[in-house]
Formats: C-alpha cells, sequence, structure tokens
C-alpha cells in the first residue's frame, strides 16, 4: 500500500475543534497563523535535517508573538491565559519544538507581571517591551545537589558577584538574549538574567533525547561569571502559580501534536487511492474501520485541546487572586491550590490521549508511513519526551492525595540527589 496523492476527492479539514477561549480570540489569533503555517511547512524537513529553529524564532518576534501576554500600553497584546494556551496549542499544531523554546519566555513574562517589587518589575517590562528574550537555566543533571539546592553557586568576590556552574534542559537559550539561572547564594536560591553572550557564559546543543531534539535543551556553563547586582531579583519570590504554568505548556504541546497527527492521518487518508484486498472498500477513505481510526484520534485531539484551555482557566483564576487588592489568603491559597490540581488531573488523560493516538494513527496508514521523511514518527517521539517531563506517575498521586486527604500538590519541583 503506497501513499498516493491522485485522488480527486476535495480535502475536508474539520473545524470541529471546539469554542474559542474568547470572543476576541479570532482576531488575536489571525495576526499570528500565517506564520504557524509557514511554520508547520518545514517542521518534517527541519526534524530529518536538524536544523534548529532560528529562522522560525525570529518570525515569530517580529510579528510580537513573545509580548502576546504584555500589557497594551506596554506594546504588547494583553492576552489572557486561556488566549495565551489557546495559541500555544495552534503553534504546537505548527511545531512543538518552537513552543518549548519559548516555554522559559512565557514563564519569565509571568514573573515579571505578578511581581511586587516594583522597580524589578518595571525594568523587565521594559525589557520586555523590547523584545528581549529569555532562555532557561535552571534545571542541573546527575547527583551534583541534593533536590532543594543547585550546584551552581552565585559567589561574592573582592571583585564582585561571580557565577558558577552547569546547567541542563536549558532549553531555548540559544535562541535567547538572556538566561533566567537559579544558583545557590550561600544557604538560599538567588534568581538572576545573565546577557547569553556575556563572557564566561557558554551554550551547546548538546540535547540528545530521541523527541524535541530541536529545543536546543542541552547544556549552559557558567565560568566566573561577571554578574551586575542589578541583574538579581531582589526576593526569591517566583510567580504562585508556576508549576501548573510550566506543565500547562507541556500540555498544550501535546495538544497540538494531537490536533496535528488528526489532521495528517485525515489528509492521508483522503488522498490513498491503493486499498488492501481484505479491506472493505474500494476506496480507503469509505472503509469504515480506517474512518473509525480516524474519528478516534480526532477525538482524541479535541479532547486534548478541551482540557488544555479547561486547566488554562484555573491558572486565569489563580493569577487573579494573586493580584486581586480586595482577596483574602484564604481565597488566594484556595485558588492557588485549584490550579495545581486541575493541571495534575489534566496531565494523565491529556498524556495518555495523545500517546495513543500517536501511534493508533498508523492503523489508518500502511508501512510507507514509517518512512523517515513522511515525519510521522516524531509525532510519538515528541509526545513521548514530552510526557517524560515531570512523571505522571506524581501527578496522578498527587491528585489523589488531594481528593482523599486533602494534601494540596508541592509548590516547586526539584531534581537532585535523595
Amino acid at each position: 500500500m503506497s501513499d498516493s496523492t491522485t485522488s480527486t476527492r476535495p480535502a475536508q479539514p474539520l473545524s470541529a475543534w471546539g469554542a474559542p477561549p474568547s470572543e476576541r480570540y479570532e482576531q488575536l489569533a489571525q495576526r499570528w497563523r500565517p506564520i504557524f503555517e509557514r511554520i508547520r511547512a518545514s517542521a518534517v524537513e527541519r526534524d530529518v535535517e536538524h536544523r534548529l529553529p532560528h529562522e522560525e524564532i525570529a518570525w515569530l518576534r517580529e510579528a510580537g508573538f513573545h509580548r502576546v501576554r504584555l500589557p497594551v500600553a506596554q506594546g504588547g497584546f494583553g492576552a489572557t491565559l486561556p488566549e495565551l494556551f489557546g495559541l500555544l496549542v495552534e503553534l504546537g499544531a505548527a511545531d512543538t519544538n518552537v513552543v518549548n523554546a519559548l516555554r522559559a519566555h512565557l514563564g519569565f513574562v509571568e514573573d515579571v507581571l505578578t511581581a511586587r517589587e516594583r522597580e524589578w518589575r518595571a525594568h523587565w517590562l521594559a525589557q520586555l517591551a523590547q523584545g528581549t528574550l529569555i532562555g532557561a537555566g535552571l534545571s542541573e543533571a546527575g547527583t551534583a545537589a541534593r533536590v532543594g539546592t543547585f550546584a551552581t553557586r552565585l559567589e561574592r568576590t573582592p571583585q564582585g558577584l561571580r557565577l558558577h556552574g552547569e546547567k541542563f534542559y536549558t532549553t531555548g537559550s540559544l535562541f535567547a538574549d538572556w538566561v533566567a539561572v537559579a544558583a545557590q547564594d550561600g544557604d538560599t536560591t538567588a534568581y538572576l538574567q545573565v546577557p547569553r553572550t556575556a563572557p564566561g557564559v557558554e551554550v551547546l546543543d548538546d540535547w540528545d533525547g530521541f523527541g524535541q531534539a530541536l529545543t536546543a535543551s542541552g547544556t549552559a556553563r557558567f565560568t566566573n561569571v561577571e554578574v551586575r547586582p542589578e541583574w538579581v531579583r531582589p526576593t526569591t519570590d517566583r510567580v504562585p502559580y508556576a508549576v501548573p504554568f510550566y506543565q500547562l505548556v507541556h500540555l498544550a504541546s501535546l495538544a497540538g501534536i494531537g490536533r496535528s497527527l488528526a489532521d495528517d492521518v485525515a489528509r492521508r487518508v483522503q488522498q490513498r487511492n491503493r486499498v488492501y484486498s481484505h479491506g472493505n472498500a474500494a476506496h480507503v477513505a469509505d472503509d469504515p474501520q480506517i474512518l473509525q481510526v480516524v474519528g478516534r484520534v480526532h477525538s482524541a485531539a479535541y479532547a486534548a485541546r478541551a482540557v488544555s484551555l479547561q486547566a488554562a482557566g484555573a491558572i486565569q483564576r489563580s493569577h487573579d487572586a494573586h493580584l486581586a487588592a480586595d482577596a483574602d489568603e484564604a481565597r488566594r491559597l484556595l485558588a492557588h491550590t485549584e490550579a495545581h490540581v486541575e493541571v495534575d488531573q489534566a496531565v494523565s488523560v491529556i498524556t495518555a490521549l495523545v500517546l495513543g493516538a500517536s501511534t493508533e494513527l498508523f492503523d489508518a496508514l500502511g508501512a510507507s508511513a514509517t518512512l523517515r521523511t513522511a515525519g510521522l514518527d516524531r509525532y510519538w517521539r515528541n509526545a513521548r519526551t514530552i510526557a517524560s517531563h515531570n512523571p505522571r506517575v506524581y501527578r496522578e498521586r498527587q491528585v489523589g492525595a488531594y481528593a482523599v486527604n486533602g494534601t494540596p500538590p508541592p509548590t516547586a519541583y526539584r531534581v537532585g540527589a535523595g
């Protein structure tokens, strides 16, 4: 059975993906959809050739996508969190590598928007408004530090502050202007930003995972890097919904994978004109068993998007409670906890749906669909890699602990020696 495009049947792209997250969403999304399509058009080629999406991220920067959450007064678009995650699902359908490369930047934007340190907030709002892009420098590999601490350290020397250490999973930093770093400052954690091109900063594209291969999620080394005091955040405060926010970016990526693979398999089935002798119709597009596979895959993608946007609403409520002047502490705490729990619940469901769909799509296609140049394998590889971050087994346990015992999920995740 081969891929054939001689069919004269008109393509019928599915539009029933559900209601947009807001009344103005379509108007907002139209600005970036042509860019999303350009990114999607070369996604398979980039994957096969291992070509990092420098150009694609530049297109988004030029169009202001990295400012989507900034207030209009700061040159942004004032998007709500559900609107942001709706856009990320669409961008994820184009290429989840690009979503992941922007994840640290989007999280830093939330830190800035919700910060109570006025000078620090004003400084970085101005930087972000000018187009500054932030990369990741938080996670560390190996067992160099125990859980809750970092091997990377900020030293106070007679010559001033100096940064030493090595980070892994530095996603997006090769594309960024600044790297957001967490470092050990004595007995406390310091959060700081350093220019990616500063002397002593080295960012490598040595990520060797079988999925999400174009995110540059590799090593960053900091060797006696001079750190100006104003680069260090005055407090260790983080946005209260940081954990669910960062995880929901991954879930939006998974939902985007679901949407892309669902479109892909429907198009390929529609175009096939060769059939198996033991099939059920003269045309693959009329075979009820094949149509059932396509329908199941589309249903999984539909549900993944719907659950993602539902969880985004919970994060929006956490954001609003944090900034509300009249909210008491109990209300804030409940909103933050519910955001964590809703996203944890979403992790299990979306992961299962998209991993299943990324395998089932091959049941509707022949062996030629496994060709490397077809790019269909990237859906499972990327989904499996994304789903390996913050394992779902722990998320499921946390939901159970909250349901049974009222135990709230942890508000920070670290990895290190036990």
